[in-house]
């Protein structure tokens, strides 16, 4: 049976390649990654994430594509976004881990979430029921989340202006009271400040374009399924059954971003894919006519 994923993954590689071909054309692109186990490699390997759009047709903003493309490789270093992304000259929007960092022609965008996480993890240690100054940084963080809830629906020059004139001052409250506190950097409220400040110009970075979110949860959510599947099939074998993986989960998860029956979309993927001269086009998710 594994065999057989293996042979159908192979017939989808021009619809992968077309779907790539798509995503590097987007002005945002998001990425995240997360640890694989292939038993015949001898290191640690990865499934990498890069998406674009939204995690469904009514929630993307007008001309952005939602897609979502695994990207198998043995590896965590910068090489592997690099290889992927090749070229591309847009916004990469990532968790601020390094590898990142550094790419030619790509403009680095952050994570408020992560930010927030590291706020929450300080804000356990105040002790159930008691406030402190954790309180303060996450008080501002939930009134930017705030704003980004009354912009859903709203044009890229709607956003942007409207975070300019009301994210931009609570942002700048946040960094003049970061940079006013007297802690420990090796405690969890010293650990947030630290990666906060560290990520700040990519973090405030969202509210210059419309067509950034404030933060990388789209990637996050869109590589959910494989951790989920993960914690059932534990690990891939070999490489070619881990690139497998990565072509069909690229295939599944962009056909339900596009709100596509799933059932009816592959099989008319499956049997155009066998034809000498299959429609690429065609099968595109938001050309694909049920």
């Amino acid at each position: 049976m594994a065999r057989w994923v293996i042979q159908v993954s192979e017939k989808f590689k021009p619809l992968y390649a077309a779907l790539k071909a798509h995503l590097l054309q987007q002005v945002v692109v998001q990425a995240d990654e997360t640890p694989l186990n292939v038993l015949k490699e001898d290191k640690k390997c990865y499934m990498w994430l890069y998406c674009s759009g939204a995690d469904s047709p009514d929630a993307a903003l007008p001309n952005v594509k939602n897609i979502a493309l695994y990207d198998y490789q043995n590896s965590r270093a910068r090489v592997c976004p690099v290889a992927f992304l090749g070229d591309y000259s847009g916004y990469l929007q990532t968790d601020g881990y390094g590898a990142y960092d550094g790419l030619h022609h790509v403009t680095n965008v952050g994570c408020l979430a992560h930010a927030r996480r590291k706020f929450m993890d300080a804000k356990k240690l105040q002790g159930k029921g008691k406030s402190g100054k954790a309180d303060k940084a996450l008080a501002k963080i939930q009134k930017l989340y705030g704003i980004e809830s009354r912009l859903k629906g709203a044009t890229v020059e709607t956003r942007k202006a409207e975070r300019q004139q009301h994210a931009k001052p609570i942002l700048d409250e946040l960094h003049d009271w970061m940079t006013s506190q007297q802690v420990i950097s090796s405690s969890p409220l010293g650990k947030a400040i630290k990666y906060t400040l560290g990520q700040w110009p990519k973090l405030i970075r969202y509210i210059d374009d419309g067509h950034l979110s404030i933060d990388n949860n789209r990637a996050e959510r869109a590589i959910k399924p494989l951790v989920i599947g993960r914690k059932n099939w534990l690990f891939s074998n070999t490489p070619n059954g881990a690139d497998a993986s990565a072509m069909l989960y690229s295939i599944v998860e962009t056909a339900k971003a596009n709100g596509l029956i799933l059932y009816d979309y592959m099989v008319k993927c499956m049997k155009e894919l066998a034809k000498a001269e299959p429609d690429i086009d065609a099968l595109l998710p938001w050309n694909f006519k049920h």
